[in-house]
């Protein structure tokens, strides 16, 4: 079910939460998963990164925010000018919900912008959906 405000989807990875955190944590990781900001590069301005949009070719800007002590990360998204937190990843580690050693639960949470019209709102959705198996998958071999 796809909600009007915000999406949140997430997967159980066979790895430590200490790695999945890094893993996300890393800009240049981020461009191999996220296809709004694919082939993620630095930009001249310090911890300001730019990619692709596998949909449509533009450009995305973003920065991280992490706070490991809390295993969040706050993705700043938008333009280099003008950047809002819209996206997040959160994890935790699979044996304090019962599961597994050395697993944890990844989560992604998006919230919508007031001005983000409904086609565009689904495929922001949909394209989480894939993202999360997608950070499952490349966690879990390693790359």
């Amino acid at each position: 079910m796809t909600a009007t405000l915000a999406h949140m989807t997430t997967q159980l990875v066979a790895a430590p939460a200490e790695a999945a955190f890094a893993y996300l944590r890393d800009p240049i990781r981020l461009g191999r998963w996220s296809l709004g900001c694919f082939d993620t590069v630095a930009t001249e301005t310090p911890g300001l990164y730019r990619g692709r949009s596998l949909f449509d070719g533009g450009s995305g800007w973003f920065r991280i925010d992490a706070d490991a002590a809390g295993s969040a990360i706050d993705y700043l998204v938008g333009t280099p000018q003008h950047l809002v937190r819209r996206i997040s990843a959160r994890i935790i580690p699979g044996p304090d919900l019962g599961y597994a050693g050395a697993t944890c639960l990844v989560t992604l949470t998006a919230w919508r912008p007031a001005q983000m019209d409904e086609p565009r709102w689904a495929r922001l959705c949909a394209a989480h959906e894939v993202e999360i198996l997608l950070i499952k998958a490349q966690i879990e071999s390693g790359s």
